[in-house]
């Protein structure tokens, strides 16, 4: 179901909130974007492979949020 939104002067949007909790997309989160022909389409990437090369500031960051995880189960 297509969905308007408006392009700010700065040519940002805003993901509907239905569709953010949808994908269980929040604040900082990373999104990944490409064209396919006369479309943009945007997507939550998921966990990296074993051994795929996420960069150390990505690295960190699922090192923080496993602890944080593994906080809300102790």
């Amino acid at each position: 179901m297509p969905v308007s939104l408006k392009v700010t002067r700065k040519g940002q949007v805003t993901i509907p909130k239905k569709f953010r909790e949808m994908l269980g997309i929040g604040e900082g989160d990373l999104i990944y974007t490409e064209i396919e022909g006369d479309r943009i389409v945007l997507w939550k990437p998921g966990l990296p492979e074993p051994g795929e090369a996420v960069g150390e500031e990505e690295y960190l960051k699922i090192l923080s949020d496993l602890e944080e995880e593994r906080a809300r189960w102790r």
